[in-house]
């Protein structure tokens, strides 16, 4: 049997539901409006499959008869309303969550990447967290890439698989390991030099100074200010190798940064990352086998 909180306000949660999903227009979320659409905002359908929940679910949060949601629920909840930081802090509060744990709160991705990631659902394009935790993939990015999404504890941040899981590099060319590993290790720097002693990233640095040798030596080089560099090579299983350009856009307020990923026009890379994309990769092994 679940315990309440007693700080559980299903009323006003129930409320504080109805006016975002009414507020929340289809163009907001990429969907089409259509003639048929009467009433204003979003149909609690098309707000829970965004959620990923059931449509009932989400119907008895809006009435206010619904039992008190997990943190990742709500987590879910906010992203899927496309939420502001502040909002998105409100819901846990009326949730019955003093304070949301960091793990949870990283996941939230910020409307303005949600709107640009709506845009982008045909390309390969994925949001990556402070510490290069995978927050969301198109199913472009998942045909490239793989699932990057589904990772929990350290292994969520794609810097400590690099240096402690070999299947992180079977994408990437093997002429990219130094580079990748070199820019991994610099840009976490940066971090805990942003962050300061006992933060998220000083404490990723001391888990891998302790289990990785490679990360270790590259730390006492203590370079700074590698970036990742705008053209990528991968070896995809299905693919075979493709050149794709990187492109990166940050936001400063959530830490985040959102990377775009494609090719020249008329390359062979450009013909399989788009046959990839249509296909997916399981389609894609078939048709050029």
């Amino acid at each position: 049997m679940v315990t309440m909180d007693q700080t559980f306000d299903r009323s006003s949660l129930g409320a504080f539901l109805r006016t975002r999903r009414t507020a929340l227009q289809p163009e907001d979320v990429g969907l089409r409006r259509g003639q048929r659409r009467r009433a204003p905002g979003l149909r609690r359908e098309e707000v829970a499959e965004l959620c990923t929940m059931s449509a009932d679910y989400f119907a008895r949060l809006e009435r206010g008869d619904g039992p008190q949601p997990s943190e990742q629920m709500i987590a879910g909840i906010a992203r899927g309303l496309r939420l502001t930081p502040d909002e998105r802090d409100h819901l846990f509060l009326l949730a019955g969550y003093r304070t949301a744990r960091r793990d949870v709160r990283i996941q939230h991705v910020s409307p303005g990447l949600m709107r640009v990631m709506d845009g982008l659902a045909g390309h390969a394009a994925q949001v990556m967290g402070p510490l290069r935790e995978t927050l969301l993939q198109t199913p472009s990015a998942v045909a490239l890439l793989g699932y990057q999404t589904q990772y929990t504890g350290n292994a969520r941040s794609a810097t400590y698989r690099w240096f402690t899981d070999p299947a992180a590099r079977e994408r990437y060319h093997p002429e990219e390991y130094d580079k990748n590993s070199r820019t991994n290790v610099a840009l976490l720097r940066a971090a805990v030099t942003r962050d300061g002693p006992g933060s998220p990233a000083a404490d990723l640095a001391d888990i891998l100074l302790r289990t990785s040798e490679e990360f270790a030596r590259l730390w006492e080089r203590h370079e700074v200010g590698l970036r990742w560099s705008e053209t990528k090579r991968f070896v995809h299983p299905h693919a075979g190798e493709l050149e794709l350009y990187c492109q990166l856009l940050v936001e400063p307020d959530q830490g985040q940064s959102l990377l775009i990923f494609t090719a020249t026009p008329g390359t062979e890379s450009h013909e399989r990352l788009a046959l990839l994309t249509v296909l997916g990769p399981d389609q894609f092994a078939a048709y050029t086998g």
